[in-house]
């Protein structure tokens, strides 16, 4: 594990470096070519920095713990320190050879992420006990019956854990008090976090508890339902709620709860059903849009909906279909507009006033949800449309670009051959580059719709002029000093053909692991080095982002020097095309795909790590 945290911290240092140069140079840059759209980034990264700026509070704290505690508070692969400190809002750095844990953030988040570490130590002896100190704004208090305690525990605590996870909470059961003691009938179950965060982790709590107790959420009805009132930065929160007959509730619940998630996330209600009572909580316009979206789900059993005034609704986006293709996007059962709904957590439903059909109409679909899901999904509909009925979106459609700052659409149309290539199999490519850029990118047609906030229509674009350079060879970026979704990474010789594989294999498969793009590219010296391109930079346990990128293409620098017993000879760089071509085999491509056999041989990753930095550092004096 040390020698793991070590080449983690190793990584982060350089990372930190190349962070640094970037900033320092950022200014400096006077390339001409470089002139024009710097402006705009220089914008964007203002903005950034003010949303960033640390308050006038932001301090440093150290805390000395011991062997025992350290390994509590790292949890496994890093996992529950990365949680403390999103919960806490604070930075958290663990010195295990010290024994020192490292908080930094401003006086309020200091002081959450101190007493969140010091109940997660304490559990390590017994139960926690919680004082009347420990609300500061981020506490909710839940009595459990102890019949039901296990139940929501789950095995070794799985339960609690992928509650934490989904609602960004920290949870444990605890003593109340100085004088500890537990009740006998019930066991008090402490939630820390944002106001909504609490609320959607006591919800599902509430609603497992009812599962094996029924009966109990009436006894405390009230008080859950009043609890947190008008706390958040809107005064608008609050909590209302609907009552369900048996048939009903299974209908609002849907297949595995998928209909409850749908309705939660369009809505941005949190979204909850504990027995037959469904609870909306949010700020008022999050709960009147729950329950309307409620309202036109059971009106569907009876017969067409018409929402009235929808042109007026901010929430609402509607897109007539050709009536010959609404079976195909319907889907048997359903089952594409689930899949959709699913994909942008939108609520898709067909609406006719007056209910006419027959070839040649078309019906008008409704789509529901936060404004970067309904345009994805509008685009995902439009794309199907257009496959059954070309022409019928993009006939007489242009190029577009536009320089609005906030979400928009950008077009770029493509020849046969440019389609094909960025489309990849099955749609890779293009959930690719959509992935690493934060756009969303849909194919309409021959007609790729961009869709996002300015930056991410820029660096989507610029993803796709990259990927149609390389049919035609070697693609050229001279810098990307003052970029903050790039990071470069300058390879051995001797693994270049290793780390990419055959015709590309391995570095795909690193891509769709870590959500990234990358390739080889030229710098302006003519220098061939690996970029890893993505809005996500990623963390040390995250699985995905370029940080996450980084540690695959390690692992696979290490792998290859191992198997060379460490040389690093520059024979190797100057074989044969035939001998390079042997190195990327597709034999070879199939011994290395099982990526988990590598990452278990994370203790030489640090030693590794040594000779990566040494052929960079020849690379650059070259």
């Amino acid at each position: 594990l040390k020698d793991c945290w070590l080449g983690f911290a190793c990584t982060r240092a350089m990372s930190r470096d190349r962070r640094d140069s970037r900033d320092r140079s950022r200014n400096r840059s006077r390339s001409p070519q470089r002139r024009d759209s710097r402006s705009p980034s220089r914008s964007d990264g203002d903005a950034n920095r003010k949303q960033n700026r640390k308050p006038d509070d932001y301090g440093v704290e150290t805390m000395k713990i011991t062997d025992d505690d350290a390994a509590f508070i790292l949890g496994k692969g890093g996992k529950t320190k990365e949680k403390i400190s999103r919960v806490s809002e604070a930075e958290i750095e663990l010195f295990e050879r010290d024994l020192i844990l490292e908080i930094r953030g401003s006086k309020l988040h200091r002081k959450r992420a101190r007493k969140y570490c010091e109940g997660v130590m304490a559990q390590r002896t017994g139960p926690v006990n919680v004082t009347e100190d420990y609300d500061d704004g981020d506490l909710t208090m839940l009595r459990v019956p102890q019949e039901a305690v296990g139940f929501v525990t789950g095995r070794a605590g799985n339960f609690l854990r992928t509650i934490e996870e989904e609602w960004c909470t920290l949870m444990f059961f605890c003593e109340v008090g100085s004088k500890g003691g537990r009740s006998k009938d019930y066991e008090k179950l402490a939630i820390f976090g944002s106001v909504r965060a609490r609320r959607g982790a006591e919800l599902k709590v509430l609603s497992a508890v009812e599962t094996k107790v029924p009966g109990y959420f009436a006894k405390i009805r009230d008080e859950v339902v009043d609890r947190d009132r008008g706390k958040d930065s809107t005064g608008t929160w609050g909590t209302d709620t609907m009552t369900f007959q048996d048939d009903e509730l299974s209908y609002a619940l849907g297949k595995q709860g998928a209909t409850r998630k749908k309705l939660e996330r369009s809505s941005g209600a949190i979204v909850q059903y504990v027995g037959h009572t469904a609870l909306f909580s949010g700020t008022r316009q999050d709960r009147k849009r729950g329950k309307e979206y409620m309202k036109w789900l059971f009106d569907q059993l009876e017969g067409p909906v018409y929402v009235e005034g929808w042109e007026d609704r901010e929430d609402c986006t509607v897109v007539d279909i050709p009536s010959e293709c609404i079976g195909y996007i319907t889907g048997a059962r359903r089952a594409t507009l689930g899949t959709i709904e699913e994909e942008w957590g939108v609520l898709m439903f067909f609406m006719n006033k007056h209910g006419g059909k027959g070839r040649g109409s078309s019906e008008m679909l409704i789509i529901c949800g936060p404004q970067r899901g309904r345009r994805g999904a509008e685009l995902k509909v439009m794309s199907g449309v257009e496959t059954k009925s070309p022409g019928y979106f993009t006939k007489g459609v242009r190029e577009k670009t536009t320089n609005t700052k906030g979400f928009d659409t950008d077009r770029m149309i493509f020849k046969d051959d440019e389609l094909s290539y960025s489309l990849g199999k099955q749609g890779t490519t293009r959930k690719k580059l959509e992935m690493a850029a934060g756009a969303i990118l849909e194919y309409v047609g021959h007609v790729a719709f961009i869709a996002g906030t300015l930056k991410e229509r820029r660096r989507c674009k610029e993803f796709i002029s990259w990927l149609l350079q390389q049919r035609r060879g070697s693609v050229t970026i001279p810098d990307v000093s003052d970029r903050d979704d790039a990071t470069e990474m300058h390879i051995p010789e001797n693994c270049k053909g290793w780390v990419t594989g055959n015709r590309g294999s391995e570095l795909r498969r690193m891509e769709s692991e870590s959500q990234t793009y990358m390739f080889m590219a030229l710098n302006e010296r003519g220098e061939e080095r690996l970029i890893i391109f993505s809005h996500d930079p990623g963390s040390k346990v995250s699985p995905t982002g370029r940080m996450a990128a980084e540690r695959l293409v390690n692992e696979m620098i290490q792998e290859k020097l191992r198997d060379d017993g460490g040389g690093r000879g520059r024979s190797d760089s100057r074989s044969p095309p035939r001998r390079r071509s042997d190195s990327r085999g597709g034999g070879g491509g199939r011994r290395r795909s099982p990526s988990p056999r590598r990452r278990s041989r994370s203790p030489s990753y640090g030693r590794g790590r040594g000779g990566g930095r040494d052929s960079r550092s020849r690379s650059r004096r070259r």
